[in-house]
């Protein structure tokens, strides 16, 4: 029998909310993590490219993409009653790069989404939160047809150390997403631990 008492603590229990960043270039596929992961329909600001684009948006390795992230995308995980996690997927081109300080504000972590295609496309994100101290994890979005590479060849191509995780996955895929998801989390965790022990 539950007595009215603890009734009442459940009630009146409210989830924490922690807020992680999804970035990366233009075209690797954060509006597809977030959709893809997100329990309820993703909030999305995207607009068609457009003739007056071509000459600023890089569609080398992506050229049957036809849309962009003007501001952001935002969805949500609950993952237990107590811990709701809220997504913020940022803009990919420069030129909308002002924005990322906003939606990187509270943030706990990041994950830096690469395309293998076009590993310098991640060079951007990963200088921005390293200078802020922001925990984050790389995460290889693995298309189809593209190419195969080794952990050490991947930490090499985007200069980054092993201090920063760096994981395989499909950004189509919702398991494969919380895969990244959760290694933010911990990774971010472990530095919180890091830093109180020091």
């Amino acid at each position: 029998m539950v007595s009215v008492r603890s009734e009442q603590r459940e009630e009146l229990l409210v989830p924490s909310s922690v807020k992680i960043v999804v970035a990366g270039g233009f075209g690797v596929g954060k509006t597809t993590l977030v959709g893809a992961v997100s329990e309820i329909t993703p909030l999305r600001t995207e607009e068609l490219l457009t003739e007056a684009g071509t000459e600023i948006d890089d569609l080398a390795g992506v050229e049957g993409k036809n849309t962009t992230t003007v501001a952001l995308d935002f969805g949500r995980i609950t993952i237990n009653p107590e811990v709701v996690l809220y997504l913020f997927g940022t803009p990919g081109q420069d030129r909308f790069w002002f924005m990322w300080d906003e939606l990187s504000h509270g943030a706990i972590g990041a994950v830096v989404l690469v395309d293998t295609r076009r590993l310098d496309s991640g060079f951007g994100a990963i200088d921005f939160f390293e200078r802020r101290g922001i925990p984050f994890v790389v995460a290889v979005n693995c298309f189809d047809g593209s190419h195969s590479y080794t952990e050490d060849e991947l930490r090499h191509a985007l200069d980054v150390t092993t201090n920063v995780p760096l994981v395989l996955c499909d950004a189509r895929d919702r398991e494969s997403c919380k895969v990244v998801l959760a290694r933010v989390i911990e990774h971010a965790m472990s530095k919180l631990d890091h830093a109180a022990i020091a």
